[in-house]
């Protein structure tokens, strides 16, 4: 009996290793074998105009150029951290705060049209992000809409939205008479910017860029949120009311905990999506106005198939995909620290 139960596992083992082998073969040829190379490839001289077999070595070159040699491939690797690091931090709350706002709102029973809201929210998600940012461009012009909306409230000269490499940091201590750097945050270097420019804030051209993106992607995830509060038994939220607690009770000390590890995916999916935002920068800015909407994930475009360097396009996205997992852990450790 031991025997045949020995023969029953290894054969089950078997047939179910041969159903996943195509998708292993898959994630090996289409996933893992590129990642392998993108890597070789990040320590060599490569334009992508030739067999990589004849590239050559340059060891840490890329790498170095990128974190420490001074130099304009530097103080652009820089500029899109920057510029990133900003969008992160606007995008983010902002498309998450607002997803589970919606799902709280559309999973209400008394809510007639369910299913029209959802559709409605979810819709902007799955159009063409190329063409929203047509679209987002005529709306932001100098004679877009938007300044046709606030001209009556702001009755000044109006806003070239994407042509306005102003931080938002910058034109609030302006206001307050401050224009020139102190002298600290002016000698005060980190990869190739001083502090005053670290600390210059999102322009104006980015401001559109994450205003666009928050609203394409709370429809995707409020979806996400709508399946973790379904996902919660009402036999809880009805025991919890039972003894005495109040909606915003239940809400806070049910809803939430029960909600931790659906909104650190959430969480993780926007900090990996904004943190690799490419196509609204293509399409809206190509980097500008003065670079202040560079990212690393355009970067990788610029360098690789712009100026033929695909040893310094590489050493970005790596560089970039340790930033992404160092970050993931800490959003981990701060979401949910028991369990992390």
């Amino acid at each position: 009996m031991h025997a045949l139960r020995i023969r029953l596992g290894s054969s089950q083992a078997f047939v179910g290793w041969l159903f996943v082998l195509p998708v292993l073969v898959g994630l090996g040829l289409f996933l893992f074998l590129p990642m392998l190379m993108a890597f070789w490839i990040s320590f060599r001289d490569w334009t992508g105009l030739t067999p990589p077999s004849q590239s050559s070595f340059v060891g840490l070159a890329n790498y170095r150029a990128l974190m420490l040699d001074p130099g304009v491939t530097r103080s652009d690797f820089a500029l899109g951290l920057r510029n990133n690091f900003y969008y992160v931090l606007g995008v983010v709350p902002a498309q998450t705060v607002i997803a589970f706002f919606l799902a709280v709102v559309v999973n209400q029973r008394f809510l007639k049209g369910k299913g029209f809201f959802r559709t409605a929210y979810y819709f902007p998600s799955i159009t063409s992000s190329i063409a929203v940012s047509l679209i987002f461009i005529f709306l932001f012009q100098r004679n877009g809409a938007i300044n046709a909306l606030i001209d009556p409230l702001l009755p000044t000269d109006r806003i070239n939205w994407l042509d306005n490499a102003n931080g938002l940091i910058h034109n609030l201590l302006a206001v307050v008479g401050v224009h020139e750097a102190p002298a600290f945050l002016e000698n005060t270097r980190f990869l190739g910017l001083n502090l005053w420019t670290w600390l210059s804030g999102p322009s104006m051209t980015m401001y559109a860029i994450m205003i666009l993106a928050t609203w394409t992607t709370i429809g995707t995830l409020m979806l996400i949120f709508l399946a973790g509060l379904q996902g919660i038994p009402t036999e809880v939220d009805e025991a919890s009311a039972v003894d005495g607690a109040s909606a915003v009770q239940r809400f806070r000390f049910v809803t939430l905990p029960m909600m931790k590890p659906t909104l650190f995916f959430v969480l993780t999916v926007g900090l990996i999506g904004t943190w690799q935002v490419f196509d609204q920068v293509f399409a809206i800015s190509a980097g500008g106005p003065q670079k202040t909407t560079l990212t690393p994930a355009y970067l990788v475009y610029r360098f690789g198939f712009r100026g033929s360097d695909m040893g310094a396009a590489t050493a970005v996205a790596f560089i970039l995909f340790v930033l992404i997992i160092v970050l993931t852990l800490i959003q981990r450790r701060v979401v949910d620290p028991e369990e992390a």
